[in-house]
């Protein structure tokens, strides 16, 4: 509907420019918004006050002149003029209904893509494989699995990259260790942080482990088959604990998406001698650098992008620029998105212009930082343990689900067990992973398990069970959400207020797949649920009076209830059909 008024407002603005109204040469960009109050129509534009002074009129003459020279839509019942100038476009209710009942019979929901398909790289997640996944990885994991999700739903090829680190000096320590204790591969890992912290004993301890780690650094950089034997099998315990905790938690990860620093280690002598052949090294201390005139230090001087050390070693941005590369020439992306905190963005910013300096990376393809803010504790600092420690992301799941199975079973002991532990994993996990994705992705925010296991609010309960009470009423019919005859009627103002909302689902997810921020999908959600809840309120459905009234809320009720599930789908949560 924006789209088409913005085009009707595009022909209004096209004849008054023909018939001498507006001067020659105006190209303004229209702006077509949501209306909060539906007194005041469905949508609104400013354009009569953005174009009166070089039009020479005051908004409201021009916006009755824009009124006079809009063509006539079936989709737009009225336009009227409030304020000092706003044009306010009221939907035709029939048109809209026609909208719902096309999306009805839709697989996607009548949900497209607003601008063209294009192959997106995703780089998530990305731990270290020296130690267990922690609450660190929470937001890169979920928030780029959904942000994956909403794309490929609207139409895109999305190709997932987690970027592991599995390489670099500290493996040196933890190979000698496990040279030094075979038998920890299968007892002492199984506890990644506590195989770390025996390794970094014995290395700060001893010297002759110490120097026995450096050498195995070498050997590895070497690719010695010993020691990329014990790499290799170290690597595969770590990203086994991995797999578990993205099970756990619903994201759609899996080893084929693995490809970490260790894959690019070939290739980073040439992208160092790649930058040499443009002209853009130069050496400083020994260094290896590229400097930037655009990013300065304090004292106004250019920031080098370190690519060599002075020893001969590689450092993180080496390897971004080789990963850019293989994204671009190999993979053929149009988009590669990093969901990476946002204390890095400084990196990003100067390895994207790095790269395309150097040719890394095709003209038009995007490169985007996604940036997000940290999970903090109550205190406001970043969430830690009792004792101060790291904590680990398999342990906070543990927690929320059996938060989530006492929560539960207080309100349902008469369910048995196994469905109780079925809820309370949907529950628990959901309300983890709902919690953070609704919160802007560059905010931080302070974890709270009582409001997260709320069934009030914006939670992940409230709308759970907001999509049970949608398939609660067809179980009551006995009947499936996709077997409801007759045809959509809007005549109450809340089917109305429930209808247009339902209408903006496409808009959403269009913008949470450009801007990569699913709190917008999570605040559309919680809305139509409350709208939901009004109409259930207000607009009797299995008790209606009339058949044809019955039907036509029975048919609102089941494109809620699709929307519901599917938004909730998109965010990775798990949908109940009961709770």
């Amino acid at each position: 509907m924006k789209d088409s008024i913005r085009h009707l407002i595009q022909q209004a603005l096209t004849r008054l420019t023909t018939d001498g109204v507006l001067p020659e040469g105006l190209t303004p960009a229209i702006q077509v918004e949501n209306t909060k109050d539906k007194s005041h129509g469905d949508f609104a534009s400013n354009i009569a006050m953005m174009l009166a002074k070089p039009a020479g009129m005051k908004p409201r003459e021009l916006a009755e002149k824009l009124i006079a020279a809009l063509p006539a839509d079936p989709a737009i019942s009225k336009v009227a003029i409030a304020g000092p100038g706003f044009l306010n476009f009221f939907q035709n209710s029939d048109m809209l209904a026609q909208r719902l009942e096309a999306a009805l019979a839709d697989a996607r929901l009548g949900v497209r893509k607003g601008s063209a398909r294009e192959k997106v790289v995703i780089d998530l997640s990305s731990p270290n494989l020296a130690k267990e996944m922690h609450v660190g990885h929470l937001r890169s994991t979920i928030i780029g699995d959904a942000v994956g999700r909403v794309l490929e739903f609207l139409g895109d090829e999305v190709i997932r990259q987690n970027h592991v680190g599995d390489w670099g000096t500290q493996f040196g320590m933890l190979l000698a260790y496990l040279e030094e204790n075979p038998a920890a591969a299968e007892s002492e890992l199984s506890d990644l942080e506590q195989f770390y912290r025996a390794a970094k004993t014995r290395f700060d301890d001893s010297p002759a482990f110490a120097d026995r780690a450096r050498e195995l650094v070498v050997k590895l950089q070497a690719e010695d088959p010993e020691c990329l034997r014990l790499w290799t099998r170290f690597n595969e315990i770590s990203l086994s604990h991995c797999q578990k905790v993205y099970e756990r938690l619903n994201v759609k990860l899996t080893p084929a998406d693995v490809k970490g620093e260790s894959a690019y280690n070939a290739e980073l002598p040439g992208i160092v001698n790649a930058l040499r052949d443009k002209d853009l090294l130069t050496e400083d201390q020994g260094a290896q650098c590229v400097f930037l005139d655009e990013f300065q230090n304090a004292e106004g001087n250019p920031l080098p992008v370190i690519v060599q050390k002075a020893g001969g070693g590689y450092l993180y941005a080496t390897t971004d620029l080789a990963a850019m590369r293989y994204r671009s020439a190999s993979l053929k992306a149009d988009r590669a998105l990093y969901f990476v905190d946002q204390r890095q963005a400084l990196h990003f910013q100067m390895a994207f212009e790095v790269a395309r300096r150097a040719g890394f990376v095709h003209d038009g393809m995007r490169l985007e930082h996604m940036g997000f803010g940290t999970m903090n504790g109550a205190d406001g600092r970043p969430f830690k343990t009792r004792d101060g420690g790291t904590v680990k992301l398999i342990d906070l799941l543990d927690e929320a689900e059996q938060r989530a199975y006492d929560l539960v079973k207080g309100k349902n002991p008469e369910l048995d067990d196994a469905e109780l532990r079925q809820i309370a994993r949907a529950v628990g996990i959901g309300a983890v992973k709902y919690a953070d994705l609704s919160k802007h992705r560059t905010s931080d925010y302070s974890f709270n398990f009582e409001q997260m296991l709320s069934f009030e609010g914006n939670t992940a309960p409230y709308l759970l069970y907001a999509y049970t009470r949608v398939a609660s009423v067809f179980r009551k019919l006995g009947k499936g959400i996709d077997e409801v005859d007759g045809q959509i009627d809007l005549v109450a103002e809340q089917e109305q207020a429930l209808a247009a909302k339902l209408a903006q689902f496409g808009e959403v997810l269009n913008n949470v797949g450009e801007k990569g921020v699913p709190h917008l999908l999570c605040a559309y959600l919680y809305d139509l649920a409350g709208l939901f809840s009004s109409f259930y309120e207000h607009c009797p459905i299995l008790s209606a009076e009339e058949e044809a009234t019955r039907q036509s809320r029975l048919r609102l009720a089941a494109l809620t209830g699709r929307t519901l599930k599917q938004g909730l789908q998109l965010l990775g949560l798990e949908p109940l059909e009961r709770m």
